[in-house]
């Protein structure tokens, strides 16, 4: 499968998971990339001592990496140079950076191997849970990464442009709310300012596509990330207790942020919140 974004974003998204493997893990040494036509192509080194590993092109079960993204989970060469549980392909590179110990991440976006993290040693060295764990979860942090793009970019090809309110139905209005409840909720866990920009563009477009049927003039006020997300989750019916576990809140905290939306907008009850958030265009 195809990378989905564009080259320069994606080179980016391994190069600062490459770096954090190699800032927070144990090992001396990391590189990866992700899998476009079969392959994964070497984008990102830290820590190695040649260039023998950069632009590495690794066939889907060729090599330790191959095998990983075919398997879909981590593989450990403990000594590369006699394992014989791999393909020994890309010994050329490999052995010629001088690497003993290689374990090998793949990186799985909803069931799909979209990309391989390694990281190395130059003298055979064991691996323990103490070694691999923050490797797993880097891993892991850049799969949410590229399913967080993937959605925007689905998202984004199939969102209508903005129409008249009396153009949508019920189902439609609904389906608009729970995409821009969800996207809110996305946004809220992603770092890179790129996705977060887009997603906030996505938003825009979505608040724009219904008013609902109200009329009027439209109330001038701003509320906070975490108060609009509250006041998403409301407006689709959600309990407290609901929006707190959506939200990974506490539902005090819920309470709160949902009592502080309301004094700005100027409204007695949850329901009158959200429709004069719709109304200020707030909401979709």
């Amino acid at each position: 499968m195809a990378a989905r974004t564009g080259p320069d974003s994606d080179a980016q998204l391994v190069a600062r998971a490459v770096a954090d493997l190699a800032r927070q893990t144990q090992f001396p040494f990391a590189f990866g990339g992700l899998e476009r036509d079969g392959a994964v192509e070497v984008t990102a080194t830290v820590g190695t001592r040649t260039r023998h590993l950069q632009g590495l092109v690794v066939r889907a079960e060729r090599g330790l990496g191959g095998r990983a993204l075919v398997e879909k989970r981590p593989r450990l060469a403990l000594d590369y140079r006699t394992s014989r549980n791999i393909t020994h392909d890309y010994d050329r590179a490999v052995l010629g950076e001088g690497v003993a110990t290689l374990f090998a991440i793949p990186v799985v976006v909803t069931g799909d191997a979209r990309g391989v993290l390694y990281c190395g040693t130059w003298a055979q060295s064991a691996v323990n849970d103490v070694m691999a764990r923050p490797a797993f979860g880097i891993a892991e942090a850049l799969a949410n990464e590229l399913r967080v793009r993937d959605e925007v970019e689905r998202r984004l090809a199939f969102a209508p442009a903005p129409a008249p309110a009396p153009g949508l139905d019920a189902a439609a209005r609904e389906e608009l709310r729970e995409s821009y409840a969800e996207l809110r909720s996305i946004a809220a866990a992603v770092a890179d300012p790129d996705v977060r920009q887009r997603l906030a563009a996505l938003e825009q477009r979505l608040a724009a596509l219904s008013s609902d049927g109200i009329t009027g003039p439209a109330p001038s006020v701003a509320l906070s990330p975490r108060e609009t997300d509250v006041l998403a989750r409301v407006a689709l019916g959600a309990t407290n207790a609901e929006i707190a576990s959506a939200l990974a809140l506490k539902e005090g905290t819920v309470k709160s942020y949902l009592q502080s939306a309301m004094g700005k907008l100027e409204a007695s009850t949850r329901h009158a919140a959200v429709m004069k958030a719709r109304r200020a265009g707030i909401l979709p």
